[in-house]
């Protein structure tokens, strides 16, 4: 036997180790790999050029602690039971890192949690508290609560590397979830990050003045980048002279954000930012000059969040190739959700349009296919892709579909061709209404519930921002009719037929 073909029976008979990396409201929109426009981010691009890029990938329940409910179970949000942040995790209940371990894997998980109920299911877990803070933030250490200082990024990786380093047991295979905070809101960027992109000047969403005609519940909302977003604890404006005053909630967390930083901290975080506060009272704006400041500021802050990022995907993928693990190990690298970057004039996420639906998905297979990945693949299909790459067998309740075989470069038949949602998250943070729907490669229906009953349906290729709602419009009665046949045959196979809660 030749030595190349020793080598590649040698990799097929090691185990696959699995790395996934998610990040907290990392939009599609800020990866070099989906827009260069914005941002280049050259580690995740890594992940795109020796791996895959799926350029249809979307979320089941576009919020926090549901999209991580789902990931774990490989269930839409009804059927694991955490539909909205004001629930609590099951915990008792299957979720894939239990069944890897049951299969001899070693399972750990450091960074965001945001279950409410402790983790289950790993060797190891070191969680952040919450929300979790950017600077010198809070940690549980397997039950042991602990401040690591310095900033939550770079800890949250170094915690990781640390464990695969000196916890990790070298004779077992593992798998290993890595959660940053970062680019949750609000965007504090690391010291050494501050001045990055200052002399950019971001150009504005065509869509950025939406009136929302024709669509009753995005008028709603109250994630305005205009009327919404705050002046202290968003943007940063926390004078030392207590002169600028916001909602008085969200000022007292902006200024404790900033009271949370060593000296030292500080003092770099002056240097950038009081020139801008000075300036900004001095200027006095108002109307749309306001809200394009604000909108620049925004910009600015959270793409430096997300050059911190990068670079410490950066570190994994050299941690792994410098310790020869990248033959065996699959590198997966998500966000719970989209983001609006200005679209619509928004921040945040909630709905079922594009921005906040669909979310970036980059995987590095070893010796799998390279290049795109269209087919539709939801964050439910994380669980049975892991089983499968595992040699685990997929239990029969897990709604999700593996996409293993989309990793290796095959065809399956059959393949989805439609995608259900639902957002039950309301009356609460951001007014977005409940609602539920259904996407197809071409069109989205939605159904706004609750306090409201609206239908929107939108052709997502003469109209990709979603801007004209289609529904109820003369000559769409046959799609819309076919598109409702299509919901509730997916309602019914995710056992939703009667959940309108």
């Amino acid at each position: 036997m030749s030595p190349a073909s020793m080598m590649a029976q040698n990799r097929a008979q090691k185990p696959m180790n699995i790395v996934f990396i998610m990040s907290d409201d990392h939009a599609y929109q800020a990866i070099s790999a989906y827009d260069p426009s914005l941002i280049k981010t050259p580690n995740l691009d890594w992940l795109s050029q020796h791996g895959v890029r799926f350029t249809n990938s979307f979320v089941a329940n576009s919020l926090s602690g549901p999209s991580r409910a789902c990931m774990l179970t490989g269930k839409h949000s009804y059927s694991n039971g955490f539909t909205d942040n004001t629930k609590r995790f099951d915990g008792s209940q299957q979720t894939y890192p239990k069944l890897l371990q049951k299969a001899g894997y070693e399972t750990a998980i450091v960074g965001k949690w945001h279950l409410s109920s402790n983790p289950t299911g790993f060797d190891y877990w070191n969680i952040l508290i919450g929300q979790g803070e950017y600077y010198n933030p809070d940690f549980i250490d397997n039950g042991k609560r602990v401040r690591l200082p310095g900033y939550v990024t770079n800890i949250t990786t170094d915690l990781a590397l640390d464990w695969l380093d000196k916890r990790h047991n070298p004779n077992k295979p593992f798998c290993l979830l890595i959660h940053n905070k970062a680019p949750h809101r609000v965007w504090m960027p690391d010291t050494c990050d501050l001045d990055a992109f200052n002399d950019r000047v971001y150009p504005m969403p065509k869509t950025f003045y939406d009136d929302y005609k024709g669509r009753k519940a995005a008028a709603k909302q109250e994630m305005s980048i205009i009327k919404d977003m705050d002046l202290v604890y968003d943007l940063k404006m926390a004078d030392k002279e207590n002169e600028i005053h916001s909602n008085p909630e969200l000022e007292k967390w902006g200024r404790a954000n900033y009271a949370r930083m060593t000296p030292s901290q500080r003092a770099q975080w002056d240097k950038h930012y009081d020139p801008i506060i000075q300036k900004f009272k001095k200027d006095g704006l108002s109307g749309r000059a306001l809200a394009e400041w604000k909108y620049q500021r925004y910009m600015h802050d959270y793409l430096r969040v997300i050059r911190s990022v990068d670079r410490n995907v950066g570190r994994v993928i050299d941690y792994l190739r410098q310790h020869d693990m990248l033959d065996n190990t699959m590198i997966v690298y998500t966000s719970d959700q989209g983001f609006y970057l200005g679209e619509h004039g928004w921040f945040d996420k909630r709905f079922m349009y594009e921005e906040s639906f669909r979310t970036p998905l980059l995987v590095y297979y070893p010796n799998g296919k390279r290049g795109d990945i269209e087919q539709m693949v939801q964050n439910i299909d994380y669980a049975p892709t892991f089983l499968q790459a595992a040699g685990v067998d997929v239990p029969k309740d897990i709604q999700g579909v593996s996409m293993l075989p989309l990793l290796k470069g095959e065809k399956p038949k059959n393949w989805r061709k439609s995608l259900y949602y639902h957002y039950y998250e309301y009356p609460a943070e951001h007014s977005v209404c409940r609602h539920y729907g259904v996407r197809t490669d071409r069109y989205t229906l939605i159904h706004f519930y609750n306090d409201i009953d609206t239908w929107e349906l939108y052709d997502l290729k003469k109209d990709p921002e979603q801007m004209h709602n289609l529904y109820g419009k003369p000559g769409f009665e046959k799609l819309t009719k076919k598109l409702k046949k299509e919901l509730a045959r997916l309602r019914e196979q995710y056992n939703e037929t009667n959940v309108t809660e």
